[in-house]
C-alpha cells in the first residue's frame, strides 16, 4: 500500500470526506495547521494519522518557521506521494518553489480569484501558478478548468485530472442534529459566501416576479461577506426573507439545507461549487445560472435547471417551475441521489484519486 501525506491549509468539507475515502485505499497521513484540527477532529475516520503544526495569520513572519516545520513532518514521513489542496497561502508556495518535495498531486479548487473576493491573501493569485508548475499531477473538478490550464497556462493536458466535487450532505448529516427538518415546500435558500460574483441581486430582483405565481415564497440568506444592508436600503420583509449574516455554526448548516426546498445559485462567475454539492446530497434541488463549470456539476433539466447568468426573468421562471411542480421536483431529487452514488460519491472519488497516485509513482520509477 503507497504511502500518501494528504496536506491542506483549508476547503476542510473537501479534504476530510476525501480522507475518509482514501484511507480504505493507501496509508494516508493528514497534515494540516493547528486550528483546523479543531474542526476536523471529529469528522475523521480513526484509521487517518492526524499531524498538525502552528501556523500564524498571513502577516505574521512566524510563517517562516511554521513552513520549516511544516517541510520536517513531510520528510519525517516520507511519502510516496503528496497530495496538497490549493491553499491559497504565499508562504507554501514560495516554499514549494525553494524545496525539493515528494511526487506532487495538487488538487485546483479555483483557478483564478472570484469577482470582489475579499478573502484571498495578497499575492496568492500569482504565487498559487508555482504549485501549476511544479506538481507532476494535477485535479481539477470541472474539464472547463483543464481547458483553461493546458490553453492559457500551457500544462500539458496528460498532467490534468478531471475527478468531480464530491457530495456533501453526507458529512452535514453526521454534524447536524438528528431532528430531521420539515421540508418547507416555498422555501428558496441561497448559502455561502456574500460577494458580488454570487448574483445575489439578480435573485433578489427575482423575488416580486416569484412572489406574483407563488405568494407564499420564502428566501433563507444565510453566509458572512458583504453588509446585507446594502441589498435591502429600505428594510424588509421578514415573512419573505429569513436572513443570518454571519458565520453558520457546522451543525446548523444541514438545518438550512433540510428546510429548504430550492438552492439557488445566481452566480455571475464561477469555476465549481460545494455549495452544489451540499445540496445534492442533503435532497435539496438547484437552480444555477449557466455559467463557469456549473452546467458540468448542474444537469440541466435532469437534476436542476440551468438559467442565463443575469437573466432576472428566466430565473424567476425556473424557480416557478420547479416549486409548482412536485413531480419535476421528485423527478429531480431521485437523479440527484443517484448521482451521489455515482459520479459524486466520495469512495469512487478517493479511488480515482489513488489510481493518480498510482500513475505518477510509476512514472517516476520507469
Amino acid at each position: 500500500m503507497i504511502k500518501v501525506a494528504l496536506l491542506h491549509f483549508c476547503f476542510e468539507d473537501y479534504t476530510i470526506e476525501l480522507a475518509n475515502s482514501l484511507v480504505k485505499y493507501v496509508d494516508l497521513t493528514l497534515i494540516h495547521p493547528e486550528r483546523i484540527s479543531r474542526i476536523c477532529s471529529k469528522a475523521l475516520d480513526s484509521n487517518i494519522r492526524v499531524i498538525s503544526f502552528k501556523k500564524p495569520r498571513m502577516r505574521d513572519p512566524g510563517n517562516f518557521l511554521s513552513m520549516v516545520n511544516m517541510m520536517n513532518i513531510i520528510k519525517d514521513i516520507q511519502p510516496d506521494v503528496l497530495h496538497v489542496q490549493e491553499t491559497n497561502d504565499p508562504w507554501y508556495d514560495w516554499t514549494l518553489l525553494l524545496n525539493k518535495m515528494p511526487p506532487l498531486v495538487t488538487t485546483i479548487h479555483d483557478i483564478f480569484p472570484h469577482p470582489g473576493d475579499k478573502m484571498n491573501a495578497f499575492g496568492s493569485k500569482y504565487t498559487k501558478r508555482i504549485s501549476f508548475y511544479r506538481s507532476q499531477q494535477l485535479i481539477v473538478h470541472t474539464h472547463q478548468l483543464k481547458k483553461i490550464l493546458i490553453e492559457q497556462f500551457r500544462i500539458p493536458q496528460e498532467r490534468v485530472n478531471v475527478l468531480p466535487h464530491g457530495e456533501l450532505g453526507s458529512l452535514y448529516q453526521r454534524r447536524g442534529s438528528q431532528d430531521i427538518q420539515p421540508r418547507e415546500p416555498f422555501t428558496l435558500l441561497f448559502f455561502g459566501r456574500i460577494f458580488p460574483y454570487k448574483g445575489l441581486k439578480y435573485l433578489l430582483e427575482a423575488m416580486p416576479l416569484i412572489a406574483e405565481s407563488i405568494p407564499e415564497v420564502k428566501l433563507i440568506i444565510a453566509g458572512r461577506g458583504d453588509n446585507i444592508k446594502q441589498y435591502f436600503p429600505n428594510g424588509y420583509d421578514e415573512k419573505r426573507y429569513e436572513i443570518i449574516n454571519d458565520f453558520i455554526p457546522l451543525e446548523e448548516v444541514g438545518n438550512l439545507f433540510q428546510r429548504s426546498t430550492v438552492t439557488i445559485l445566481p452566480y455571475i462567475e464561477s469555476s465549481q461549487s460545494g455549495v452544489a454539492a451540499l445540496s445534492y446530497g442533503m435532497g435539496t434541488l438547484v437552480v444555477a445560472s449557466d455559467v463557469g463549470g456549473l452546467s458540468e456539476i448542474v444537469h440541466d433539466k435532469e437534476d436542476g435547471l440551468l438559467v442565463p447568468p443575469c437573466d432576472v426573468r428566466a430565473l424567476a421562471d425556473a424557480i416557478i417551475c420547479l416549486l409548482s411542480d412536485r413531480d419535476l421536483q421528485q423527478r429531480m431529487q431521485t437523479a440527484a441521489r443517484v448521482r451521489c452514488q455515482q459520479d459524486l460519491n466520495w469512495l469512487n472519488i478517493a479511488a480515482k484519486t489513488a489510481e493518480i497516485y498510482h500513475r505518477e509513482i510509476n512514472i517516476n520509477i520507469s
